[in-house]
């Protein structure tokens, strides 16, 4: 299913690798198939162009799950000293502004069902803003204080055998995503049945 659709489907942004896109579409359609309960969170949507990919998912499973998308639309943050990377100065606070109408407005031109969209920094929301239960959650806020915070919003509904990718892990111009990673894998060991690394993605499943 993912290969086919990925072959039909142009991405609708140069801000997505192939190689992660279709792992990140494997793992959801390998939850999809194994009808976990909980609906499907993506936190730093940017333009949309992988949750298209999880929306024509969603359908082509005949699935009732919800997509739940949410993003500053503001662009990137500033950064933390958690992500300095002696790298150069790439990444800079405001870049990668998107907008939640032009998302919503691909949606629609996809047919695919409107998704629920939350506009605020990471920060700023609470339990209150997120589905009671996740089966699937992607994870592509850049910096370590944006992952840090994903974590905490999608911790508590996690279902039983969810599964969260978190991009960035491993990319040495953004070390904070890594370290956000570690730190949660450290504090909910017992609730983590595998983990590894594939192409700059962190890929947890959980018990």
């Amino acid at each position: 299913m993912v290969d086919g659709l990925l072959r039909k489907y142009r991405p609708i942004s140069d801000q997505v690798d192939m190689v992660e896109l279709r792992l990140i579409l494997r793992e959801f359609e390998e939850a999809l198939r194994a009808n976990i309960s909980g609906d499907v969170c993506e936190l730093g949507c940017y333009n949309g162009t992988t949750s298209l990919y999880l929306g024509r998912l969603i359908k082509a499973y005949k699935s009732d799950k919800r997509l739940w998308l949410y993003d500053s639309f503001e662009g990137l943050p500033e950064k933390s000293s958690e992500d300095e990377a002696g790298l150069g100065q790439e990444f800079q606070a405001g870049e990668l502004k998107a907008s939640k109408k032009v998302l919503l407005d691909e949606f629609g031109r996809a047919g695919l069902p409107r998704p629920i969209v939350r506009k605020s920094w990471f920060n700023n929301l609470t339990l209150n803003d997120m589905p009671s239960e996740i089966s699937f959650a992607f994870l592509d806020g850049d910096y370590y204080k944006s992952i840090k915070d994903s974590f905490n919003l999608i911790s508590s509904r996690l279902s039983s055998r969810a599964t969260v990718v978190v991009d960035d892990y491993g990319n040495d111009h953004l070390p904070g995503a890594q370290k956000a990673v570690d730190e949660w894998r450290c504090n909910n060991k017992s609730r983590i049945a595998s983990f590894r690394e594939e192409a700059s993605l962190a890929i947890l499943h959980m018990v």
